[in-house]
């Protein structure tokens, strides 16, 4: 391929000699000799596989009440924290209760909720972020509630935020007569913008001669790319791998130019990788089975069969003679039947391409439930040239 300043004439001697002499509207050739032109695929830059330590979010959450709730608020009898909160926040308006009138209080528009929230690096004291509102207790439903001022905390118990604000539910639902129809979740909601930022989270940005690039995952190949394709741009000896998850990078001490430093760093491409270790990763809760490129099969020989057990119950009545003092009785008769079917011994050919090692596991005919039981036993046999992830 050809960079964007060749000469047009250049390229247009590349086209055949039918194309370049037929008589093609005048937009069409300047086209052509554009897609010629067009360089390679965007390579993969630093700034997708590492992130600078230190610039990352934060997690907030808080305690608070949502009111005028159409009520589908939390059955206080049940969760005594909802009438106490709700004392409390009374007494702090300047509304005092009786003594023992606090756990007389039946309000059915109010619930107690969970409030949480990121927190975004360098935010500053005055920009507004969206936050997330959970119900804790038995409300029904949050629909057309509104968050009462709440503080969101920090890990060092410290306020970062204030939320308040009308929740928006992506669901509805209505019940009558014992019947029910709901659609979507209705007792967690969001607030966009919700929450102000009330103080800043510092960062260790500036600090020290040099930063640091934390991998997205851990891998020592990885980390030598990234220095030598920051050596080789932006000057031998820069940047230094720690280990196989971090690269150490001498950056400027003045805070602009370490931030112009940073952003072209971030942008450099990095050289084609190889081919990743071989990972099959499962997840047993849903069946998911994952396999990359990497990996191989070698010749194995896998029986199996499937064992069903079914039970099933039948209703019996025993009704008694007519005039006699005998008296219905309803009984129960259970049938149990178990079934295997016959599993063959079929031969798996190695495979050392993927498309090869799907066709082959397909041959098989097995469920995704069967399926991890298999690569489980192909890795234990050694035939599965891969390691076996299960999440």
């Amino acid at each position: 391929m050809f960079a964007m300043k060749a000469p047009l004439a250049a390229l247009q001697a590349l086209l055949p000699r039918r194309v370049r002499t037929a008589a093609w509207p005048r937009w069409i050739l300047p086209a052509l000799l554009a897609v010629c032109a067009a360089g390679p695929a965007q390579a993969l830059r630093i700034k997708e596989v590492a992130a600078v330590q230190g610039v990352r979010s934060n997690q907030l959450s808080g305690y608070g009440l949502v009111v005028g709730l159409d009520g589908t608020g939390d059955q206080t009898n049940q969760m005594p924290y909802t009438t106490q909160t709700l004392a409390n926040y009374l007494q702090q308006l300047g509304i005092g209760l009786a003594p023992g009138a606090a756990a007389q209080l039946q309000p059915k528009n109010v619930a107690a909720v969970i409030v949480t929230a990121q927190l975004p690096a360098f935010a500053q004291p005055g920009q507004t972020i969206d936050v997330n509102v959970s119900s804790m207790g038995n409300s029904r439903s949050l629909r057309g509630g509104t968050l009462v001022a709440t503080p969101l905390r920090g890990a060092d118990g410290e306020i970062y935020a204030l939320a308040q604000g009308n929740m928006v539910v992506g669901g509805a639902g209505a019940s009558a007569g014992g019947s029910k129809v709901q659609i979507n979740h209705l007792s967690a909601g969001r607030i966009p913008q919700g929450a102000q930022v009330e103080r800043a989270v510092p960062t260790a940005l500036h600090s020290g001669e040099s930063i640091q690039l934390g991998l997205n995952a851990s891998d020592f190949q990885t980390a030598r790319r990234v220095a030598q394709a920051i050596n080789a741009r932006l000057g031998a000896g820069l940047a230094t791998a720690l280990d196989g998850r971090t690269v150490q990078v001498r950056a400027p001490a003045d805070p602009g130019a370490r931030v112009d430093f940073i952003a072209e760093l971030e942008e450099l491409p990095l050289e084609p990788s190889t081919p990743p270790s071989a990972k099959v990763v499962i997840n047993a809760r849903t069946g998911s089975v994952v396999l990359n490129q990497s990996v191989t099969l070698g010749p194995c020989a896998v029986a199996h069969g499937n064992l069903s057990i079914t039970i099933s119950a039948t209703p019996l009545v025993s009704q008694p003679n007519p005039l006699s003092p005998g008296q219905t009785v309803l009984a129960q008769r259970n049938d149990i039947s178990v079934r295997q079917e016959p599993g063959s011994v079929i031969a798996l050919p190695a495979a050392a391409q993927l498309a090869d090692l799907v066709r082959a596991l397909n041959a098989l005919g097995a469920t995704p439930g069967d399926l991890l039981a298999i690569l489980q036993a192909l890795q234990a046999a050694g035939a599965l040239g891969a390691e076996l992830e299960v999440i």
